[in-house]
């Protein structure tokens, strides 16, 4: 009797257990997958934040162009896909690694040279950006401009941004996050000369704009704000178009809300609103603004990006080592 018992509580025990695994087997490990994504950035002021997990969407889209990379890691398509989800991911390190291993494979491909120097921003490497960018303008010397398709499509699903426009764009940026007028202003008037979109054409004026304010061109500037109408088919850049007609008297400066949070649409309006308060000597209200920004989460916005080095370049802030 008390063997068949015990063969009974056994069985008993296997049915169990085999339940328990049937049904853990189709459990995501959610504190695994926090972990993986949830690793710290530092930013040069010393801030130290944790990236934000990512969507299921935006995972899915990354295993997906990771199974194509490695079905066929020769296609050059397949390598920049590949690097910019991994990016999207906020895994920049890996992103670059990505795209230097796909240089050594094609070397004279603009385009990835135009995302590896767009991820050596996002890690405030400024020169290495810029020394990309100039080998990708050298590249596409000569040849057909062609639209680039997004990663994250805006709300028409209408692409409105261009090769040549994306490298002029970015290494225009990343002189100005050098303090590097002049050749800010040079690169970003290329990028305006590249594309026909009111989207382009509002971006680039807005850093023309603020490049020639910096330079003390205040003549110059407002010549520069020409193209911008009262009413244009604005799809992604909107806060670019607001700070546009602001500067060129269209719109009065209390129109612009200054927003709460951070994300890279509300950086771009604030830092827009905090330069022109550093243009016109108010400077004390401008450090708050800017300040405002480096408190928020979004440390890889470009607004964010440009404050931290407007602080350090002009206010003071140690620079973290």
């Amino acid at each position: 009797m008390k063997k068949q018992l015990v063969v009974l509580l056994l069985f008993i025990f296997c049915c169990v257990s085999f339940i328990n695994c049937k049904n853990n087997a189709h459990k995501k490990p959610k504190a695994q997958t926090q972990a993986k994504f949830n690793d710290v950035y530092t930013s040069p002021l010393g801030k130290s934040f944790t990236k934000t997990p990512p969507s299921q969407k935006t995972l899915e889209q990354y295993e997906k162009a990771k199974k194509e990379f490695t079905s066929n890691p020769n296609n050059e398509e397949n390598i920049i896909w590949y690097g910019r989800r991994t990016a999207y991911l906020a895994k920049y390190k890996e992103a670059i690694d990505i795209y230097s291993d796909g240089i050594k494979k094609f070397p004279n491909s603009p385009k990835l040279y135009r995302h590896r120097g767009h991820r050596y921003i996002s890690l405030r490497m400024y020169d290495k950006a810029i020394a990309d960018y100039l080998v990708a303008v050298k590249l596409i010397d000569g040849t057909e401009n062609e639209i680039e398709q997004d990663g994250m499509p805006n709300a028409r699903n209408i692409p409105v941004s261009t090769l040549h426009g994306n490298i002029w764009y970015h290494l225009g940026l990343a002189y100005y996050l050098k303090h590097n007028y002049q050749k800010s202003y040079e690169a970003f008037l290329n990028c305006r000369n590249s594309g026909n979109y009111d989207d382009n054409i509002v971006s680039s004026t807005h850093w023309l704009y603020m490049n020639q304010r910096r330079l003390g061109n205040e003549v110059l500037a407002k010549q520069l704000l020409e193209p911008i109408k009262e009413k244009a088919d604005i799809i992604e850049n909107m806060s670019y178009y607001n700070l546009c007609k602001l500067y060129k008297n269209i719109i009065p400066l209390d129109s612009i809300q200054r927003p709460k949070g951070g994300t890279p649409s509300l950086d771009a309006v604030k830092y827009g609103l905090a330069n022109w308060y550093f243009y016109t000597n108010k400077k004390v209200q401008a450090k708050i603004i800017l300040e405002e920004i480096v408190n928020s989460n979004s440390w890889n916005s470009f607004g964010y990006i440009a404050a931290e080095s407007d602080l350090i370049h002009y206010y003071g802030y140690a620079k973290s080592k």
